[in-house]
């Protein structure tokens, strides 16, 4: 291994994260023991970037920085042996060093051992020293350096930690997400039931009409292209909800956002609820152009404007009136209808999933709570209201 760079070190050192934390207790409690083995009063750990010296351990004295070019250290970094000095005033890499001189120190008696992480980057040393000459013996000096080694050990310890706790806290997060994602899934499952059925039931509708007019002694040929036609369309408006919706469920599926022409939805709408609107009297008035995602927002409209159709009473055929306006800073859409409406003590409970104000109604209470979930997911606020006359009104805010 060669000669460790002071880029080297320094990216190594700022791994471990020590030179801005308070001293660490594990690595003060390794320098009282170095000094102790060594039989000093003084000892400390440190660690050498490009311009300076981080003492971030010590015993015996209060830790401090130095410029590199005063640290002692920093002359015999490079040595792969514990550097024994009995007295730095006369050793000549030493004798003019402020810590040898009363600058900064008095340092006599000298010994230190590099710290080599196990990428074999060199990133200080564990030093001891005194202000007597004294000599270090043999058992000594090898203590030196197994101590340098554990000095290490616990900086690797402490980052291993930290990065599990970090990997840790990741799969927290993954399998939270995970539940979020299994939630909405099973929303979706039930969602896909629900709104796929209107466009099914489109589908299903032109391939009788297209039936017919097979079996008839002189099928229309325009007839036919036309009934083919929306059955195509049909089944084209299935497979787009059918993908998106399960991109929209899958792990990490966010909304897509764009602007969104309500009025072209509504058109779509319309198309999809052939079956369910048979007969019904739909009035689309003024809508915006909002942002948010398109397909959630059709099944938001989808949801209501089926409801409208359904809770009608029976004999009469279904009245509905979808409008929007600007209300300050946001839109409100209204779909409007004058059928069963819903009592006031319901119009909360009615959103959550399966809940049901019309129990001789056939529905499975799936859709007003997913549109109520998709309007919270733009920002936005529903709610219901009674219809002059009789009837409900249901009402969407939207950020503008």
């Amino acid at each position: 291994m060669g000669l460790t760079s002071d880029t080297e070190r320094v990216l190594e050192i700022d791994r471990y994260h020590v030179l801005l934390d308070p001293p660490r207790a594990d690595l003060v409690a390794l320098v009282d023991v170095a000094a102790q083995v060594a039989q000093v009063p003084l000892a400390t750990i440190n660690l050498i970037t490009d311009t300076e010296q981080h003492q971030i351990a010590t015993a015996g004295f209060d830790a401090s920085i130095c410029a590199r070019e005063d640290s002692m250290c920093n002359l015999v970094l490079h040595e792969k042996e514990p550097v024994i000095v009995p007295d730095a005033s006369q050793d000549p890499r030493f004798k003019d060093n402020p810590f040898v001189t009363g600058e900064i120190g008095d340092v006599r008696f000298y010994a230190t051992h590099q710290l080599r992480t196990p990428a074999g980057v060199v990133i200080g040393t564990l030093c001891v020293f005194d202000t007597e000459p004294r000599a270090l013996g043999d058992d000594q000096e090898e203590a030196l350096v197994k101590l340098a080694d554990r000095v290490v050990d616990l900086l690797e310890l402490e980052l291993r930690t930290r990065e599990l706790t970090s990997a840790v806290k990741a799969l927290e997060a993954t399998q939270a997400e995970l539940e979020r994602s299994n939630q909405v899934l099973t929303a979706f499952a039930g969602q896909v039931a629900h709104d796929l059925r209107n466009p099914l039931s489109a589908v299903r509708m032109s391939l009788e009409l297209l039936e017919e007019q097979m079996e008839a002694p002189e099928p229309d040929a325009d007839t036919l292209a036309y009934v083919a036609t929306r059955a195509n369309s049909g089944a084209e408006r299935m497979q787009s909800l059918i993908d998106d919706l399960l991109a929209y469920a899958r792990i990490g599926g966010r909304m897509r956002r764009s602007q969104v022409d309500l009025t072209a939805v509504m058109a779509e709408v319309r198309a999809d609820l052939a079956v369910p609107l048979l007969g019904a009297d739909l009035t689309v008035g003024d809508l915006p152009t909002v942002e948010g995602d398109p397909v959630q927002l059709r099944a938001v409209l989808q949801n209501l404007v089926a409801n409208s159709a359904k809770f009608t009473a029976p004999g009469e055929k279904a009245r509905i009136e979808v409008s929007g306006r600007a209300d300050g800073d946001l839109w409100r859409i209204e779909v409007i209808d004058h059928g069963l409406g819903v009592p006031e003590a319901d119009r909360e409970r009615v959103f959550a999933p399966l809940a049901r104000a019309h129990e001789d109604v056939e529905g499975h209470g799936i859709g007003l709570a997913t549109v109520h979930r998709i309007v919270d997911a733009h920002r936005g606020r529903i709610g219901i209201a009674e219809t002059p006359g009789g009837g409900a009104t249901v009402w969407i805010e939207l950020p503008r």
